[in-house]
């Protein structure tokens, strides 16, 4: 909110975020858009102690135990998407890397009016670097009032694929077994990475896609907060490829072993946005929280400060996801009745498959929203439970729709 437009409205004043379009009145912590924000009194008084006039702020109620976490920018940086090779290593399959973009941004034909067909087209849109330029294209008309509306409540809303589709050069993975070293291990790990952010890309316009038409109440706020985890998304993997380019020139983006673990979990809580905020959101993002500090050390331990930096960014926005995530948990609980805590293990119970396993980054995930109380000492009976028997299962809709169990690779 450090970029917030302060509005007057009646008799209050708003701050209205530039990027969700979140409203809160500055004197209730009320939004239209049913959430609330802490609000605490300020007064601006001397300082006899140096003569200074500083502000002042009345401490939160009910204790002393209290502390301001974090104070820091957003990062709102792009980096370049990654350009074609001019002279291509012939030890590397070069038909593996990003291949030129023959499609427009916008289809000439059809082109998009609302948000949901936006969604749906830049998940069925294989090439990774359109897939970016079209995310920022569609958050920025989104942001701007310019599309016609979100279109979850049309009866015509476009459906999202099972699978978002990737090049054919993705899958084949030929990857020169002689090249090792250093530079090869960095490569692995940003590979890998890039990797999870594209996927990561889908699963912000997959939710929208998929609940937006099953939730037609759902707050504008939900659109907003995923159409920038979105762009965020393909932030990072502009990021992490242009890393990969400097790192490994001759190892481009879509030349080594990838897979598509993750959209395992995307696939099984198809049936409900509950369950898909608590296992995508809470449980693999939140993870991220745990784990990124130990790859940026790596990093740094190599000298490779340009990578520590883009690490960073990264880890920072995460916050804000696995924040998102917790928001809408608790929003649809809320919703629903149920008691957010002790539904999100019972999620998990269902979904995950497995411990989940610490050590954890509790000041991260605090910071998120996730208090020790959701995640220890929890373990995931996926395998030992079945859906669409368990008279205790609450869903969203219909649960015959709920799919199978099923995993999605891309190997070689």
């Amino acid at each position: 909110m450090s970029h917030a437009d302060i509005e007057e409205c009646e008799s209050s004043l708003v701050a209205v975020c530039p990027w969700h379009r979140y409203d809160f009145d500055l004197r209730t912590g009320n939004s239209e858009t049913g959430l609330k924000a802490c609000t605490y009194a300020i007064e601006v008084k001397n300082d006899p102690s140096d003569g200074i006039d500083k502000v002042w702020v009345e401490a939160p109620e009910g204790g002393t135990n209290w502390r301001i976490v974090e104070l820091r920018p957003v990062s709102e940086e792009f980096a370049d998407p990654p350009p074609i090779s001019a002279d291509p290593d012939p030890l590397v399959n070069q038909a593996a890397s990003i291949s030129p973009i023959e499609e427009d941004v916008v289809p000439v034909k059809d082109a998009p009016t609302t948000l949901m067909q936006w969604a749906v087209l830049i998940l069925n849109t294989a090439n990774p670097t359109l897939k970016v330029q079209r995310t920022k294209h569609a958050v920025h008309l989104f942001r701007t009032g310019k599309l016609s509306s979100i279109g979850n409540k049309s009866p015509t809303a476009p459906k999202p694929p099972a699978v978002p589709p990737r090049e054919d050069s993705y899958t084949r993975n030929i990857v020169d077994p002689r090249k090792s070293g250093k530079k090869k291990n960095a490569a692995v790990m940003l590979h890998a990475l890039a990797n999870i952010e594209q996927w990561a890309i889908d699963l912000a316009w997959d939710i929208i896609a998929r609940f937006g038409p099953s939730h037609p109440d759902i707050p504008h706020a939900f659109f907003s907060d995923f159409t920038k985890m979105a762009l965020d998304e393909s932030k990072h993997f502009t990021l992490l490829t242009s890393r990969l380019l400097a790192t490994s020139p001759n190892t481009p983006y879509g030349s080594l072993p990838v897979h598509a673990g993750l959209w395992e979990s995307a696939t099984i809580t198809a049936h409900s946005l509950r369950a898909r905020l608590a296992i995508i959101h809470l449980v693999h993002e939140a993870r991220g929280l745990d784990v990124n500090p130990g790859t940026i050390d790596r990093f740094r331990r190599t000298g490779d400060k340009e990578s520590v930096a883009a690490l960073e960014v990264i880890h920072a926005d995460e916050v804000t996801h696995v924040t998102s995530g917790h928001r809408w948990f608790t929003w649809i609980c809320e919703q629903q009745g149920v008691d957010a805590v002790s539904t999100f293990r019972e999620e998990v119970r269902r979904g995950w498959r497995g411990d989940i396993k610490g050590p954890f980054n509790a000041e991260a995930r605090e910071t998120a929203g996730m208090t020790r109380e959701y995640y220890e000492g929890l373990r995931g009976e996926m395998d030992f439970v079945d859906k669409r028997t368990d008279a205790s299962a609450t869903v969203d809709h219909d649960e015959s729709m709920a799919p199978a169990s099923v995993r999605v690779e891309y190997e070689g």
